[in-house]
């Protein structure tokens, strides 16, 4: 089965060659994703850290957290490439950043930044504060995996089923199970399912598959969402809290899920979660359903993200919160 490009010129064509020829010369590639990692940065991590131990290069791909990766994610190929935070090299010659909007987003890995000879950002935010060496920016990508795969196209890589069920995992849950994203996904999808991976089980395990304990959280967190009709210039805001308390033993997958229930409530553009750390922070959750910005959102509130999905971070009360967002909404 042949596939014809998914484009005729790569607008990041130029910077794939200068990162092609940064990688290429390199003997130690530390690979670093984001804290609470979502299968795009696992995804994309995996998949170029494969190809470069392929190549003779000492990998080490890394998060700072939470400790483990998630369950959902255990069954990756090149999980055996993943390192703990203490272990990372202080000194590489080349650290790359997958998926990763700002240097806050690598929590306690951001350190490592220091060390490194070059340092190369690949990724699909808007926001992308474009803290590298050589930064590659496209926000018009569905996922971080799918400017991999064009990287990979690029630097003559051929994709098999271990890199495809990498990128595929990626693709599948940055794109909704493409439900967003227009055509370019689902071509890139024909392709790496081409190479054998079962798409079915693997969009399964990420987005279809929780524990019981999960039900009895559902029922408490969605009991109690407010609905804001008047916020958002009239187009609605839904939100839920989930707090320490009902998290119990979930898994992270399990919590970051709630939104994308929420956000099917018909009489609101906007949907949010705050959800409770262990240390009494909030991380809050954006998505939109077309009509909205919601990176610029965050942005205005110390983060950042997608248009239609973004997030950030608060050390505030959950109703003030609340306030703040209710005020960027306008």
């Amino acid at each position: 089965m042949t596939f014809t490009a998914l484009s005729d010129v790569d607008p990041c064509e130029a910077k794939f060659a200068q990162v092609a020829e940064v990688l290429e010369s390199a003997h130690t590639v530390t690979i670093l994703c984001h804290v609470q990692p979502d299968a795009d940065t696992i995804g994309s991590g995996l998949a170029l850290g494969l190809v470069l131990e392929r190549r003779g290069v000492s990998v080490q791909v890394a998060f700072s957290r939470p400790s483990a990766l998630p369950e959902s994610m255990c069954d990756f190929p090149g999980v055996h490439l993943l390192t703990a935070p203490a272990d990372v090299r202080e000194s590489v010659d080349v650290l790359v950043t997958v998926d990763v909007g700002s240097e806050g987003r690598l929590g306690e890995l951001a350190s490592r930044l220091a060390g490194a000879h070059r340092t190369i950002v690949l990724d699909h935010h808007r926001s992308n504060s474009e803290f590298g060496t050589i930064n590659v920016v496209d926000e018009t990508a569905a996922s971080t995996t799918a400017l991999i795969a064009r990287f990979f196209d690029a630097w003559g890589v051929a994709i098999d089923s271990d890199l495809a069920h990498c990128l595929y995992a990626g693709l599948v849950t940055d794109t909704g199970s493409f439900r967003w994203g227009g055509p370019l996904p689902h071509v890139l999808a024909a392709r790496l399912l081409a190479t054998g991976i079962d798409g079915d089980a693997i969009a399964r395990k990420l987005l279809d598959t929780h524990p019981f304990g999960w039900l009895p959280m559902l029922a408490s967190v969605l009991g109690s969402a407010v609905l804001v009709p008047e916020a958002a210039d009239g187009r609605g805001l839904v939100y839920a809290v989930i707090r320490r308390s009902d998290i119990g033993d979930l898994r992270s997958e399990e919590i970051e899920s709630v939104v994308d229930i929420v956000r099917t409530t018909s009489e609101a553009e906007v949907a949010a979660v705050l959800k409770e750390s262990v240390s009494g922070s909030w991380s809050i959750s954006l998505r939109a359903k077309s009509a909205i910005d919601v990176s610029a959102v965050a942005e205005s509130l110390g983060g950042g993200g997608h248009r239609l999905s973004a997030g950030y971070t608060s050390t505030t009360s959950s109703d003030e919160i609340v306030a703040a967002l209710v005020a960027a909404l306008g």
